[in-house]
C-alpha cells in the first residue's frame, strides 16, 4: 500500500540518484496524444507544427540558456528514459550479486526482442553493446584476415573504425585501401560505382557508412553489399548515425554485419548500442573478448565483456517506446525540416559552402556548412563563445566546415538563434 511515507523516501531516493526530472513519465501517453490530435496531418505537414513538437520538446529536461545542435556525436534521453536507468540502478544496488545476473539480466532479452523488431531480423542476430565503435570492432577484428588481404573502406570511414584496421596492418601484415568522394556527391549510384571501381582481386571486405558522422551522406548499401558478396567479400556496415534517425529495415540493406550506437538517434541511455550479425555468419566470427566456446553461433557470445551494469541495457526499452510514439516518419521529416530551416538560408549567402546533399532520401538531420577563409576549429569555438553554441568542427581533406546536427527538441528559436550568429559570422567575421 502506498503511503506519504514511502512516497517521501521514493522521491529522496530519485533526487539523490539525479532523477528529479522521472516524474516525467507521461512523455509517451502525451506525444500519442498529440499525434490524435493532428488528425490525418502527414509527417510533413506535422513537421512544422509547433504545438505537436512542443510535446515531444517537454520530455528533455535540457538546458536551454545553450543551444546544443551537436546530437550527432551523442544526444540527451527523455526523462522517461533516465528514470528507467535510475529505477533499475537503485534495484541493482540493493543487492548488486542477486539482483543484477539473477533479476535483471534476464529482463535484457525483451529488449533483444524489440531491438530486433525494430531492425527487422531475428532476435537470435542481435547483440547489445556499449557503443557502435564495440560493435564494429567486433566485425574488424574477429573476421579472418591473411597478410596482403585488403580492406577497402571511404577516406571518410571513422576514424576509430580506421584505425582499428590499421592495427591490424601493423601487427598481422593486412592492406588498408581509401578512397576520396565528392562532397556531396551527384548521387548514390556515384558512391556505389566507386567502391566497385576500387575493389580488386585482394579485396576481403568492406567497411562502408550506412551514413556518414562527417556530412550525413547516406550510402547505397544493398547496391555495394550485392556487388560485394558476388564477389565473396565480407562487408561491414557502419550504422553509428542511422538507426532511429531516418526509416529502414535490414530488408533494405541485406548486409551481413551492422553496427550502431543507440545513445545517438534513438536517444537511449549513453553506452548503449546493438551489433547484427547474420545468423550463418556468427559462428565464425570471432568475439572481440574471449567466450567460453568462441565459435559457438550464439550471438550472445558477443556480449562476453565481464561484469557491466544491466541498467542502461533496459532503459533501451523506453527509448524504443518514446520513438514508437513519435513514429519513424514524422521523426525524419522533422529533422529534415529543422536541417533544412538554416540551410535553405546560409546557403544562399556568398563563401558559404554546403559540404551536404540537401536532395531527398541523401541525407537527414545532419548539415555540414564551411565558409571560405573561415577556420572550422574558430568558428566552433566561436559560436560556443560568445553564443554558447554547440556544434562539432569537421576538417578532413577538402572538408573545412562545422557539423550541425539538431534533434527532435531542438526548437525553432534555437534554430534561428544559430541561423543568425553564423550569418553574422559570415558577415562580419569572428575577431
Amino acid at each position: 500500500m502506498s503511503t506519504r511515507r514511502s512516497f517521501l523516501r521514493q522521491s529522496c531516493a530519485a533526487a539523490a540518484f539525479g532523477y528529479v526530472a522521472a516524474f516525467r513519465n507521461d512523455a509517451v501517453a502525451r506525444v500519442r496524444a498529440a499525434v490524435a490530435d493532428a488528425g490525418g496531418a502527414t509527417p510533413q505537414e506535422l513537421a512544422s507544427h509547433e504545438d505537436f513538437w512542443f510535446q515531444v520538446q517537454r520530455a528533455y529536461d535540457v538546458d536551454r540558456s545553450i543551444t546544443n545542435l551537436n546530437n550527432g556525436g551523442v544526444a540527451p534521453a527523455p526523462s522517461m528514459v533516465l528514470a528507467a536507468q535510475g529505477r533499475n540502478e537503485a534495484i541493482t544496488n540493493h543487492a548488486p550479486s542477486r539482483y543484477l545476473w539473477a533479476v535483471l539480466d534476464p529482463q535484457v532479452e525483451t529488449v533483444r526482442r524489440r531491438l530486433a523488431d525494430h531492425f527487422g531480423c531475428d532476435a537470435e542476430e542481435i547483440a547489445i553493446t556499449r557503443n557502435s565503435s564495440e560493435a564494429l570492432q567486433i566485425c574488424l577484428f574477429g573476421l579472418d584476415l591473411r597478410p596482403g588481404d585488403e580492406v577497402l573502406a571511404t577516406a571518410h570511414d571513422y576514424p576509430r573504425m580506421l584505425n582499428t584496421l590499421k592495427q591490424r596492418e601493423a601487427r598481422e601484415g593486412i592492406v588498408l585501401r581509401t578512397f576520396e568522394f565528392d562532397t556531396p556527391p551527384k548521387s548514390k549510384a556515384e558512391l556505389a560505382a566507386l567502391f566497385e571501381k576500387n575493389v580488386t582481386p585482394k579485396t576481403r571486405a568492406i567497411l562502408m557508412c550506412h551514413i556518414t558522422n562527417l556530412t550525413g551522406q547516406i550510402f547505397p548499401v544493398k547496391e555495394v553489399v550485392h556487388m560485394a558478396r558476388q564477389r565473396h567479400i565480407e562487408v561491414i556496415v557502419d550504422g553509428a548515425h542511422a538507426f532511429a534517425h531516418f526509416p529502414f529495415h535490414h530488408a533494405d540493406l541485406d548486409c551481413d554485419y551492422y553496427g550502431t550506437s543507440l545513445h545517438k538517434w534513438c536517444s537511449a541511455p549513453i553506452g548503449t548500442g546493438f551489433l547484427y550479425v547474420r545468423k550463418s555468419k556468427i559462428a565464425n566470427l570471432w568475439p572481440l573478448m574471449a567466450a567460453p566456446d568462441p565459435k559457438k553461433d550464439d550471438i550472445r557470445k558477443f556480449e562476453e565483456i565481464g561484469t557491466h551494469p544491466t541498467a542502461p541495457r533496459l532503459a533501451i526499452a523506453e527509448a524504443l517506446s518514446f520513438y514508437e510514439g513519435i513514429g519513424a516518419e514524422r521523426k525524419i521529416a522533422r529533422l529534415t525540416y529543422l536541417r533544412d530551416r538554416h540551410a535553405a538560408r546560409l546557403t544562399k549567402l556568398p563563401k558559404v559552402r554546403c559540404y551536404t546533399s540537401l536532395e531527398a532520401g541523401m541525407g537527414g538531420a545532419i548539415c555540414t556548412l564551411g565558409v571560405e577563409g573561415l577556420d572550422a576549429g574558430a568558428l566552433t569555438g566561436w559560436l560556443w563563445d560568445k553564443h554558447k553554441i554547440v556544434v562539432t568542427p569537421i576538417v578532413i581533406g577538402a572538408v573545412n566546415g562545422i557539423r550541425i546536427t539538431p534533434n527532435t527538441y531542438t526548437t525553432l528559436a534555437e534554430v534561428d538563434r544559430f541561423a543568425d550568429a553564423f550569418e553574422h559570422a559570415v558577415n562580419h567575421g569572428i575577431a
